[in-house]
This record gives C-alpha cells, structure tokens and sequence, in this order.
C-alpha cells in the first residue's frame, strides 16, 4: 500500500530548514500570541491595561482581515518567486510554529521512531498545574500520526487509545516517543509514551487507515476551490 511518491521524512525534513521573509513573520508574531494569551490567563492585570491590549488586537485583527483568505497546504519546496519556504506543517494546531494554539510540540526522526518535545502553559490547564488530558490525547494523535507517516502510507486515525498513568506537569518539558509496532493491510498500529523527568505519565496506542496521498491531496483542493472567490 506504499505511496512510493510520498516520502514524509524527506518533506519533514524540507520543512524544518530555518524560516525566511513571510514565513519567518508568521512565526514571530504567532509567537508574540503564545505569550498574550500566557499572560492573559495568569496576569492580574488592571481594567486599563486590559483594555489597551483589547484595543490593539482588534486593530491587528481588522489589518489582517483585509486580506485574502489563503490555505498552502503543499510548499515545502523553495517558491520560484520569492526564494521562501511555506510549510503546512506551520499551521498545525499542535506542532505548528506559526499557529498560536499550538505548543508549539517540537517533532524529530530518529531512525525509526519519532521523538517530540514540548513544554505546555497554563493555557493547557486541566488538573490545578498539569496538562488537560484532551490536549494530550491531541497531543499523541499527533506524534503517533507522524510516526505511522514514516512507513510511507499517509493515513487517518481510526482508533486512539490513550492510558494516564499519573498527571502530567506544565511548565516541565515532557518528552514523546513514538513508533510503529506493525502493518496489516491498510491498518497501521502505533504505541507511544509520555515522561517528564523520566517519569512515565501516560501512553497511548493509535491505530491508523492508509488512505494514500492522493487522497489527501483531493482533500486540500476542494477546500482550495472552496476559498476561491467565485
């Protein structure tokens, strides 16, 4: 079921090289966000000040609304025209530099696993000082998507499975590993931990549908003609 024209290490790897022009912005300024709303949920800000900062987002909010609605979802190679590189990989809500929900998780190939790395804020906060248990569902749904993405057949996941073993901490870094335990037929089955401090706080198994990447390609067009103005 191989998709032998999708290679995801070689396109991860193309997405990570260093940000430049529009694309280095985006980034910087999603993480100016990360820090409003870190700040927002903790500070105990006076009225004014508040205010002000309401005042000024709105103002952002309307510059950036002006323009035209635009979703990349294949450009991980350099653009003819502008010498720039534009990764979805950028706009994921977990792992995404340049999107400001996301952690951002900070994702990397190891031979045959994957190992990610994040630190989560109180944003993220479900128990008083630990991470939500949603977000680290996400969060494996995530890291274990890319691990089942190594095998060369992009999939969906059809069953997610997680087990808390004990809290896990904000503002620690936790560490993911994850891999693939074995194919059969389009299902793919995956296992992956958590740890913080080398400390075991949940593990979940994924298990995946090979779809191919034509698939998801469809996918991406339609909602390209979706946000074409007709």
């Amino acid at each position: 079921m191989s998709d032998q024209s999708y290679n995801f290490e070689a396109i991860w790897n193309a997405s990570q090289a260093p940000a430049i022009g529009r694309r280095k912005e985006a980034q910087r300024l999603a993480t100016a966000m990360r820090r409003v709303i870190d700040h927002l949920v903790q500070a105990a800000a006076p009225e004014s000040d508040l205010s002000a900062a309401a005042d000024a987002l709105e103002r952002y909010a309307d510059r950036l609304a002006k323009y035209p609605v635009s979703r990349t979802y294949e450009g991980f190679a350099e653009t003819a025209n502008a010498g720039d590189t534009h990764a979805f990989f950028d706009h994921s809500p977990l792992i995404g530099v340049a999107n400001p929900l996301a952690p951002p998780i900070r994702l990397a190939v190891i031979g045959d696993r994957v190992e990610g790395r994040a630190t989560f804020g109180v944003a993220y906060e479900g128990p008083p000082g630990h991470l939500h248990g949603g977000f680290l569902a996400a969060a494996f749904d995530e890291v274990l998507g890319m691990a089942q993405s190594l095998t060369g057949n992009p999939g969906m996941t059809g069953t997610l499975t997680i087990r808390y073993r004990r809290p896990t901490p904000l503002l620690k870094e936790i560490v993911f590993d994850a891999r693939v335990d074995r194919v059969d037929g389009r299902k793919i089955f995956t296992h992956g931990t958590v740890s913080c401090d080398g400390v075991l706080t949940a593990e979940a198994e994924g298990v995946f549908i090979a779809v191919g990447h034509e698939r998801f390609m469809n996918m991406a067009a339609e909602v390209a003609r979706k946000d074409t103005p007709s």
